[in-house]
C-alpha cells in the first residue's frame, strides 16, 4: 500500500500543469505571508500597548519624583555650604583663642603697642622710616588701620581745615 499512495502523489503532480502548479506554491506563500504579518501585527499592537502604559506610569513617577529630588539636591547643597560655613568659624574661633592667649603675654602686648604706637622705653632712640611705597602727596598708601595713629589724626585735622576753608 505504501507504494501506491506514492504512485498516487506522483499522479497528481504529474496530471497538474506548470501553471497550476505555480498558482497553489503563489497561494501556500502568500498564505503564510499573510500568517505571518497579522502574527507579527498581533505582537506589535500587544507590545505597543504594554509600552504605552510603561511609558505613562515612568512619566508619573516622572513627574511625582522631580520636586522632591530638586527639594533633597539643594538641600544637600545648603548643608554642605553650612557645613564649610561651621569649620571656617570654628577656624576662625581658634585663631582668636590664640590671638587673646598671645595678648596675655606681657612681653607679646609690650612689643604690639610699641609697634602700632611707636613708643620707645626711656634713653632708647627711636627712628621712624619714612615708606618707600609713599605716594606724591607724601602720605603712605594705606588704610587708616595700617597707618600710624598719628598720621590718622593729622589727616582727621586736615580734612577738618580744607572744610572750614571752603
Amino acid at each position: 500500500m505504501p507504494g501506491k499512495l506514492r504512485d498516487r502523489g506522483r499522479d497528481d503532480s504529474a496530471r497538474f500543469s506548470t501553471a497550476t502548479r505555480l498558482r497553489l506554491l503563489g497561494e501556500q506563500t502568500a498564505e503564510r505571508v499573510y500568517r505571518s504579518q497579522t502574527k507579527r501585527q498581533a505582537r506589535r499592537s500587544r507590545l505597543t500597548g504594554r509600552a504605552a502604559l510603561l511609558a505613562l506610569v515612568v512619566c508619573t513617577l516622572v513627574v511625582a519624583l522631580a520636586y522632591p529630588i530638586r527639594q533633597y539636591v539643594s538641600q544637600r547643597g545648603e548643608i554642605a555650604d553650612l557645613q564649610r560655613q561651621q569649620q571656617q568659624a570654628k577656624e576662625r574661633v581658634d585663631r582668636l583663642r590664640d590671638e587673646k592667649a598671645r595678648w596675655q603675654d606681657d612681653a607679646y602686648a609690650e612689643q604690639r603697642i610699641r609697634e602700632r604706637l611707636h613708643m620707645v622705653m626711656p634713653g632708647e632712640t627711636g627712628y621712624v622710616v619714612p615708606d618707600a611705597r609713599a605716594t606724591s602727596s607724601g602720605r603712605p598708601d594705606q588704610s587708616p588701620a595700617e597707618r600710624a595713629w598719628y598720621s590718622n589724626v593729622w589727616d582727621g585735622v586736615d580734612k577738618a581745615d580744607q572744610a572750614a576753608a571752603n
